[in-house]
């Protein structure tokens, strides 16, 4: 058992880190507020090899470790947590065409996508259908050599930049609804297609999500993922449990900045000639949080350690529960330490606030993990300790 991150994931935390530090620290409040684009940043991910994180090498990936693909995301929300959207949504959807593309899907989109010569997301989520995936509408009719594709997609991160963008699909009306799902490899450029419109939202900015509307688009047969119908929940949950992992991340490094930045503030401001570091109020705050932070980033790493040997439905669900629900506490004492300047822009802990209620949400509410969580315990197929 090593608590240690080994010698290459420590280089690449700190080269992370030197990223963030100098290309995204400095212009992520601003750029967050005017609503700018983060054109800049996503250049720099692309020189980085950042699309190719769970590429296979052969198709031009790095086909990272999973603690290292934890470390990605905890670095870059630390810095910004909208723009770890861009690469998390990306990740996903070349995770599942590596794991249940065809051969032929493998080599016709994965070396562009590792490189960032395409970009993809995925979607899965509709107006009347997010936890409920087997509730969905869109419908995919084949009709010879392709499948009509009719229906609406929301919440859909890169929607703009997708191609391809995956879309679960009801391609039948068998029972139970799973078995009727499959995943369409749509190309972003379809007649059909449309970005319908922006969605407005109280934080994870820098990214767009969109509203995705599917008319009558055609797309040949040979997009079905895997080739085969039938299995697109499947596909979905097995990429759904990685994007677990990715959230907690996320969640670890907002909760992170969030400390940071209290005890910075907690050492410089003074209240009653002294600093408010002083106070035992203010150091049982940051002792509270210091705690529930590293437990998070522990219960993180371990799940994706255990996401190297298979299917690891109740260890992600745990990580991102737990560290997502920290991430929400970290964020409020941030602000509380902070007093009415954590309420200002002016400061950084008013973004990590607005941001950290995404992780409580994406890949599955926390009341979903905690079900995903009892259930794989009352069955037996998870338990705690060694």
């Amino acid at each position: 058992m090593d608590f240690e991150l080994n010698e290459d994931q420590r280089l690449f935390q700190r080269t992370l880190r030197e990223f963030v530090e100098k290309d995204i620290v400095p212009v992520a409040s601003e750029w967050e507020r005017t609503g700018r684009y983060p054109t800049e940043i996503v250049d720099r991910f692309r020189q980085m090899g950042l699309f190719g994180l769970t590429v296979p090498e052969q198709y031009g990936g790095l086909d990272l470790d999973r603690v290292s693909f934890a470390l990605v995301f905890e670095e870059i929300a630390r810095g910004w947590m909208g723009v770890a959207g861009v690469l998390g949504s990306h990740s996903l959807a070349t995770w599942m065409i590596a794991h249940h593309g065809t051969e032929e899907q493998r080599a016709h989109y994965l070396p562009d996508l590792a490189s960032g010569a395409r970009r993809t997301g995925i979607a899965l989520t509709e107006p009347g259908a997010g936890t409920d995936l087997q509730g969905i509408r869109t419908r995919a009719v084949r009709d010879g050599d392709e499948y009509v594709i009719n229906g609406t997609k929301t919440w859909i991160t890169n929607a703009r930049h997708a191609d391809p963008l995956p879309v679960l699909v009801k391609t039948s009306e068998e029972t139970p609804a799973h078995r009727g799902m499959s995943v369409l490899l749509v190309d972003g450029s379809r007649e059909g297609l449309t970005i319908s419109r922006d969605l407005p939202k109280l934080g994870y900015k820098g990214t767009e999500t969109c509203e995705v509307v599917l008319t009558d688009v055609r797309v040949p047969a040979s997009c079905l993922l895997g080739g085969v119908e039938g299995r697109g929940m499947q596909q979905v949950l097995s990429a759904l449990e990685l994007g677990r992992i990715n959230i907690a991340a996320r969640a670890v490094g907002v909760a992170q900045c969030a400390f940071d930045a209290a005890l910075a503030y907690s050492r410089q401001r003074q209240a009653f000639g002294q600093p408010i570091a002083d106070f035992q109020a203010v150091q049982l705050k940051l002792a509270d949080m210091a705690t529930e932070i590293q437990a998070a980033r522990l219960m993180t790493y371990w799940a994706a350690v255990r996401s190297e040997s298979g299917a690891v439905a109740s260890e992600a669900a745990m990580a991102k529960y737990f560290a997502s629900e920290v991430a929400l506490r970290a964020t409020m004492e941030a602000m509380r330490i902070h007093g009415g300047y954590g309420y200002s822009q002016e400061f950084v802990v008013e973004r990590l606030y607005r941001d950290a209620p995404l992780m409580a949400i994406g890949e599955g509410t926390n009341d979903v993990q905690r079900l995903v969580i009892a259930r794989a315990l009352v069955q037996g197929t998870a338990t705690l300790g060694w």
